[in-house]
């Protein structure tokens, strides 16, 4: 096992824990960047060039007839195919985290349409699903499994938020653990169905599953309830007849203790195990070596690299597949602060050496998911950790049409958790929702001086009515330290034309005398 140094990566900013890659005929794309997309990628996918050590991003396109597809992070993703032994496929994307915090239910497919040196189409369906469908999640995986000629996905594990009416003003923001079911969806007619198992009585998330043929096996992963990582193995075997599906479920010995770990397939049937928690404050620097026959798996355990110091010492870290027996690992940087270099890229290449020559590993390869900013969590909280799912039947770029995050307008200004006056009182680490249209971030408004500038609703004693208000209205904003100095530029108020009064009538006898004259004159003219 060869670990090599990425020396640089640009827009690093984007490679946050929880994105996920795709692997499209040896071109990897990002996809679940951190933030909304900008105008200079509006799908928020970019296809990855690994070159000397320097990682690239060029901007994908979706076809006409795609839909919108938000950049959701921790989603669970696997490759679809026609048969199992079949070359072409697309990828499956299920539930996940938008940049808002909110968690999505839906599911999505995504296939290439054409790619050129120039440009890279996508096309992106929606499907819309029906019976038993999965709730709102994220750190689950969805697998693909092949039985009697037809195919399936089965969903499990997972994290999602407390229920509504068990919320209170303490937990507003607390996630748990899914319900321990098994889903059984058919993306042929949008069927779902689930299964309640006896074997599978806890929730799991950030857990490994692997597929092959008719058998998901599912490996480690942490329960909330009990704040464990179980050294679990289960496997589930699906038959697919012409009638009802059936599920069962086995409980297998020789588990490992992990969660958040990173697989990546070196062969037909063998995988690496790498990275990972085996406790809340102790990373798992063992890897082991994962084979899968028909109805048998076997895990032992490899040599492992020669980690750097710096990986040694970390408190996290995080990491992605990047195909063919290669992984993407990162660490924080040693500033906490969001910016573009805060963190750092190791390529750990699981095959021989000879063999990462001939298939050219680092030229066409890239990564999986991550965990959230350092910041943003605790170090080992398995809610921001990523997940993943693999199947064991699983750059051309023009230098200069990449990327570049200094042409988008910087909007680390209008962040959250921002100071945004003198009295601000809005920390992440002891904030509260205080309007009822709140969630997981305080509500924000703009103030229209100068430039703007984001201010927190709840700094500038904005009832919740007034705040419906302004959001409602056209009108624009001032905030308090503002108000009074818009009032002193604002131009005085035009005077009122004054009105011109009509001239008074004339008197009925006035009007007598002028007409008289007037009646005189014409009778003459007539009788002359």
């Amino acid at each position: 096992m060869l670990l090599q140094v990425v020396s640089t990566i640009s827009n690093s900013s984007l490679l946050q824990p929880g994105f996920s890659l795709l692997n499209f005929n040896g071109h990897v794309f990002l996809f679940g960047q951190k933030g909304w997309p900008k105008r200079s990628c509006p799908t928020g996918v970019f296809l990855l060039d690994l070159k000397q050590d320097e990682l690239k991003m060029k901007p994908a396109t979706f076809s006409k007839d795609s839909c919108y597809l938000p950049p959701l992070r921790y989603p669970a993703l696997c490759t679809l195919r026609g048969s199992a032994e079949s070359d072409e496929y697309q990828y499956i994307i299920h539930g996940g985290k938008t940049p808002n915090n909110d968690l999505s239910d839906k599911i999505y497919l995504m296939s290439l349409v054409s790619k050129t040196s120039k440009k890279t189409t996508f096309q992106c369906v929606e499907k819309d699903l029906a019976g038993d469908v999965p709730e709102a999640r994220y750190g689950h995986t969805v697998n693909v499994v092949y039985s009697r000629g037809k195919s399936a996905s089965v969903l499990f594990g997972g994290r999602t938020y407390t229920p509504l009416a068990q919320r209170t003003t303490e937990n507003w923001n607390s996630v748990v653990d899914c319900l321990p079911s098994v889903f059984l969806i058919d993306l042929e007619f949008g069927c779902c169905t689930s299964y309640v198992l006896p074997e599978l009585q806890d929730g799991l998330a950030f857990h490994v599953s692997l597929a092959r043929n008719d058998t998901v096996y599912i490996l480690g992963g942490h329960s909330l309830q009990n704040n464990t990582r179980a050294p679990s193995l289960y496997r589930l075997k699906v038959d697919l007849p012409l009638g009802s599906p059936s599920v069962t479920c086995s409980i297998l010995t020789g588990g490992i203790s992990v969660s958040s770990a990173i697989v990546t397939q070196t062969g037909d049937t063998e995988f690496v195990l790498v990275g990972g928690y085996q406790s809340e404050n102790q990373k798992r620097l063992v890897c082991n070596t994962i084979v899968l026959e028909d109805g048998r798996i076997e895990i032992v355990e490899r040599a492992s690299p020669d980690w750097t110091p710096d990986i040694k010492h970390c408190k996290i870290w995080f990491g992605c597949d990047m195909g063919q027996g290669s992984v993407l690992l990162g660490i924080p940087g040693a500033s906490k602060q969001l910016v573009s270099d805060a963190n750092y890229f190791y390529i750990l290449r699981c095959k021989g050496a000879e063999e990462d020559k001939e298939e050219e590993v680092a030229a066409q390869i890239c990564s999986q998911p991550v965990a959230e900013d350092p910041g943003d969590s605790t170090p080992f909280e398995d809610s921001e950790e990523f997940c993943f799912s693999a199947e064991a039947s699983s750059f051309d770029v023009d230098e200069n049409d990449t990327y570049n995050e200094d042409d988008e307008e910087d909007e680390s200004e209008t962040g959250y958790w921002i100071i945004c006056s003198a009295s601000c009182n809005v920390d992440i680490n002891t904030w509260v929702p205080f309007y009822s249209t709140e969630l997981n971030k305080p509500a924000m408004i703009l103030c229209s001086s100068g430039a703007g500038h984001w201010v927190h609703a709840q700094c500038m004693d904005l009832s919740e009515s007034m705040l419906l208000h302004l959001s409602e209205a056209n009108v624009k904003y001032f905030c308090n330290e503002h108000v009074d100095l818009n009032k002193g530029l604002q131009t005085p108020k035009k005077l009122g034309q004054l009105k011109k009064q009509p001239m008074k009538p004339l008197r009925k006898k006035a009007a007598r005398k002028l007409t008289a004259p007037v009646k005189k004159s014409f009778l003459r003219r007539l009788f002359e």
